[in-house]
């Protein structure tokens, strides 16, 4: 099982239509949000590219925002870990 999993922005909320749009992916198992993390799980991965879109909602205005990182691991060999950051658009 791989799991994707990303931190959000501060201020930031998953977006309800985003998460109704990953649910209806096939390869996404099972979608899980805790309060700042959004866990996807996927059964597994192939060769194939795959795009994955989360909408976020601002809710609180924040100033000098800070990248948020994603990981993406394997849940039974966590040791071929891969980080990534991002941001907003106006940042």
């Amino acid at each position: 099982m791989v799991i994707i999993e990303v931190s959000l922005l501060s201020g930031f909320i998953l977006a309800s239509r985003s998460r109704m749009l990953l649910e209806h992916k096939t390869i996404i198992k099972k979608i899980e949000v805790e309060a700042n993390v959004v866990y996807i799980y996927l059964e597994k991965l192939n060769d194939e590219s795959q795009t994955f879109i989360l909408q976020l909602e601002q809710v609180i205005q924040m100033k000098n925002l800070k990248p948020a990182i994603i990981k993406i691991y394997d849940y039974y060999q966590p040791g071929g870990l891969q980080i990534f950051s991002y941001s907003g658009a106006g940042s």
